[in-house]
């Protein structure tokens, strides 16, 4: 065996382990995430049951996702109660005693807040994507709007800033972290791709960028009209008479 043939085989060993690598790996981190948090949840709600209602007292091997599903149980049910005006009621006394508690309020107050404004349908944070200048000229960062509603901050910044904008720059590779600026809006440059886009860009430090949109290309080809087939023979192909 020469050795071209030997290079040209490492060569495709190499590139299907890294194929197999791309494949497997994001499947096993997800697995392993998942498998995680139903542990985690399961050594918190299992020993809270009852014996007689836990199937591991009585089953040979334990039941992995249980606690989990009780949880969920729980949580629902919480809701409901709240829903009515009894549950309201409590919830609010509850609140109240909480509200009088010096450390406790500020913690509980900030992030029922977060919560709310998260999982809240009607909320419209992070709907954008934009770039900025940042950390100086020239050089640019990837930003969510956070908010383009006025508040008390755009009233002090009147005058020093021409209608200043919320963003809110990630860090990579945890977007859950970053800065929160308020920026001029003429300073804001918005981009075309999603917020999750945006967020896989800035997870995989630039390595897994979106298809890139041309203005004016708004449809996709299985929106545009149905072209007829054309011939895939050219003239110097056809047939001479």
């Amino acid at each position: 065996m020469s050795e071209a043939h030997k290079t040209s085989g490492m060569t495709r060993l190499r590139n299907y382990f890294l194929t197999g690598f791309i494949v497997c790996a994001p499947l096993a981190i997800t697995l392993y995430i998942a498998w995680s948090f139903v542990g985690w949840v399961d050594s918190w709600v299992k020993p809270y049951i009852p014996a007689r209602y836990n199937p591991d007292t009585y089953l040979p091997f334990t039941v992995p996702g249980f606690g989990l599903i009780v949880a969920l149980f729980l949580i629902t049910l919480i809701g409901f109660l709240t829903a009515n005006f009894i549950g309201r009621a409590i919830v609010s006394q509850g609140e109240y005693l909480l509200g009088r508690m010096p450390l406790v309020r500020s913690l509980y107050g900030g992030l029922k807040q977060i919560f709310e404004t998260v999982l809240s349908n009607k909320a419209d944070m992070f709907n954008k994507v934009a770039v900025i200048e940042y950390p100086r000229r020239g050089v640019w960062a990837i930003v969510f709007v956070a908010s383009e509603k006025k508040n008390e901050i755009n009233d002090r910044l009147d005058g020093k800033a021409n209608d200043p904008v919320a963003v809110f720059m990630p860090s990579t590779p945890n977007p859950t972290t970053g800065f929160l600026m308020y920026v001029p809006r003429e300073d804001v440059i918005e981009l075309s791709m999603s917020v999750e886009e945006a967020a896989k860009l800035v997870i995989s430090a630039g390595l897994v960028a979106p298809d890139r949109v041309e203005e004016g290309d708004e449809t996709s080809e299985a929106d545009s009209p149905v072209q007829p087939a054309r011939s895939s023979r050219t003239a110097s192909s056809l047939p001479k008479r």
